[in-house]
């Protein structure tokens, strides 16, 4: 190996070194040991605390192992993760199926974006009210209600996927002769797959805070109906309970949604980190 060689070795190594940032394992120390920081703060700042709305912590979680053994618990827990999970499916679902068909008509596309952009644009708490007038405080209203909010995140990441496909990749499924559902199922829908799945994360957080929202609101099932349910009863420590649980499980959906994106995405993941280190 001459010098020159060994040289451009070392400069290829020194900006890789420099381009992948921390090492993965400080990273993963450090998203556990935050969490750990932060409610030992919460445990020395709210220790001794005698105000009725910020109880110690551990009168918190104190209270949070007394429900633990609770089936009322467990029942509001049940309810809230089911319509997030049910809600957020069928969203996931009827947005990549209607994004299909809108990203591979231009004219239906153009068509129908206005009125998606516009319903998109309304806050989606403020549909709840509308759809308790209208149907009623059954579980069904705030399924529907959550669906609905989640829906519009995929629906638009599918189309603009679809219509951002390599002209090149297109040419070459019509070389081969491919149907045009094998060109959208084997070229467009792969490489929209990025953007569809980013559209999913910010639906699952619109469904998170639409869940919470629909429970508050004239509901006596799930997380959000107990937690209003302890403050306007001066249940400080139920409440902090509720907060907290919300909290971990909005956490969790978020975890398990990234570590189904890192799955599916590998090839991405992987072409990407292989031009960063050119």
């Amino acid at each position: 190996m001459t010098f020159t060689s060994t040289v451009l070795v070392r400069t290829r190594e020194a900006r890789r070194q420099k381009r992948s940032g921390l090492p993965k394992w400080v990273l993963i120390g450090a998203e556990i040991l935050v969490p750990i920081l932060l409610l030992a703060l919460w445990w020395v700042a709210s220790a001794g605390s005698t105000n009725t709305f910020f109880p110690p912590l551990q009168t918190i979680l104190q209270r949070l192992v007394e429900l633990l053994g609770t089936p009322m618990f467990w029942g509001d827990v049940g309810s809230s993760v089911g319509n997030l999970v049910l809600s957020f499916v069928l969203a996931c679902a009827i947005g990549v199926l209607l994004g299909i068909v809108l990203g591979t008509s231009r004219w239906l596309s153009a068509l129908v974006e206005p009125t998606i952009h516009f319903f998109r644009a309304i806050p989606p708490v403020a549909l709840v009210p509308i759809f308790v007038s209208l149907i009623g405080f059954g579980n069904e209203t705030r399924i529907l209600a959550i669906t609905l909010s989640a829906l519009f995140p995929v629906l638009i990441s599918t189309i603009d996927g679809i219509h951002a496909t390599d002209p090149d990749r297109r040419a070459v499924g019509q070389i081969y002769r491919l149907s045009r559902w094998d060109r959208v199922f084997s070229v467009a829908l792969p490489e929209a797959s990025p953007r569809i799945l980013s559209g999913m994360q910010v639906s699952l957080i619109t469904a998170f805070v639409v869940m919470v929202a629909s429970e508050m609101l004239g509901s006596s099932n799930g997380l959000g109906a107990r937690t209003l349910l302890a403050q306007q009863s001066f249940m400080i420590a139920d409440m902090w309970v509720g907060i907290l649980v919300l909290g971990i499980i909005g956490y969790a959906a978020t975890a398990l949604l990234s570590l189904f994106r890192r799955r599916v995405l590998r090839w991405y993941i992987a072409i990407r980190q292989q031009e960063k280190n050119l």
